[in-house]
């Protein structure tokens, strides 16, 4: 068993929780890219996410704050963004 929280959980999964939770506008304030504030989309922000490491990222910390975990050291330094 793997002692990653986010094993086995698609980023098309966590992105439409913490929308449901967090709603476009409040997650664009949260992590700022365009793909949240611009007519934002699930389909449109997976699309950007699953090219940019930093991006994606920073949605699996918020991911694990809204899961109440800590995002690992690795994960904060990711990039340097």
């Amino acid at each position: 068993m793997s002692n990653d929280p986010l094993h086995g959980i698609t980023l098309e999964r966590m992105l439409t929780e913490l929308e449901k939770a967090y709603g476009w506008e409040d997650l664009a304030f949260r992590i700022r890219i365009n793909c949240f504030s611009r007519d934002p989309s699930v389909k449109s922000s997976l699309k950007f996410l699953r090219k940019t490491p930093w991006a994606r990222a920073k949605v699996e910390d918020l991911y694990l704050i809204h899961l109440g975990l800590e995002p690992s050291e690795k994960s904060q330094c990711r990039d340097g963004k």
